[in-house]
């Protein structure tokens, strides 16, 4: 006679919980998915990274940061600096012309931590909107800007 199966298509086993079974055996994969994720929350795991003293970590949003200076109101509204365009590429990785480098995010502070923008700062404005700072932390005329599909060069 053939054992029944359960919704996964696996042999369905009989006898008590209490028997000698391994713990993974007495619940279902996905109940203990959950108890993982509960005691997680619990333990403090899931909860955001901190950077003291500038406040939560992030990551910049991923994509192509274009630079520019302002311009003035008998020229074009933006004075393209290529040199100092960089694009966001997964984590917490960026890339230029020149290379690849890291960056760290907390607060509304970007740190460029290597790579070839080593030492340099930013802040961010809103999710699309950099401004670099000097390196006593004021900010400076240049902009940099996610490219989205209405403000392609």
């Amino acid at each position: 006679m053939e054992k029944s199966r359960n919704k996964f298509g696996a042999k369905a086993q009989s006898g008590a919980l209490s028997g000698p079974r391994a713990v993974w055996q007495s619940c279902s994969a996905w109940g203990l998915a959950r108890s993982a994720l509960g005691l997680a929350a619990i333990a403090g795991l899931a909860a955001p990274a901190f950077a003291e003293p500038n406040g939560p970590a992030f990551t910049v949003r991923r994509g192509e940061y274009v630079c520019e200076m302002p311009g003035t109101a008998l020229t074009v509204a933006g004075l393209r600096r290529p040199e100092e365009d960089f694009t966001i590429r997964q984590g917490s990785i960026y890339s230029t012309s020149e290379g690849r480098g890291s960056y760290l995010a907390t607060g509304d502070e970007i740190h460029m931590t290597t790579g070839p923008k080593r030492g340099e700062r930013f802040r961010r404005v809103s999710e699309n909107f950099l401004r670099k700072l000097t390196s006593e932390g004021k900010e400076t005329d240049l902009r940099c800007i996610r490219r989205v599909a209405n403000n392609r060069y």
